[in-house]
């Protein structure tokens, strides 16, 4: 095998050890969330609610970039809702970060976007 097709290969290998792109994105969802989760807890000092808010964040500001690609291929609603959530988690995690809101809700639309990667139906009022 030449060099080239080697590191194919072992890439290759290392994609699938790592599974499917929408299981990592259900991991990196995972591990936010039960930070934020966390962060939330009564005896939890604010810096790591600030750090948690951060981290989600950062995970849908990149989420919200990949849903704007040309080559995204979720269905143009389905982006479109998507947007407006991650709007919405940027606009609320600021309100949270100057005490004006309860981070709940950040965590409820995690949760429900991890449902949706595992292919659960949506729960009656639930965000």
């Amino acid at each position: 095998m030449t060099a080239p097709g080697a590191s194919h290969a072992a890439y290759g290998q290392a994609s699938r050890a790592l599974g499917t792109p929408r299981s990592i994105e259900y991991q990196v969802f995972s591990r936010v969330t039960g930070r934020l989760r966390a962060a939330m807890a009564p005896d939890a000092p604010f810096p790591d609610l600030a750090a948690a808010l951060w981290e989600n964040q950062r995970l849908w500001t990149a989420l919200m970039g990949d849903l704007a690609r040309a080559d995204n291929e979720l269905p143009e609603a389905l982006r479109g809702q998507l947007v407006s959530l991650g709007v919405f988690v940027l606009s609320h995690s600021r309100r949270v970060m100057t005490r004006e809101a309860a981070p709940q809700p950040l965590l409820e639309i995690n949760t429900a976007v991890m449902r949706g990667l595992r292919g659960e139906p949506a729960v009656a009022g639930a965000a």
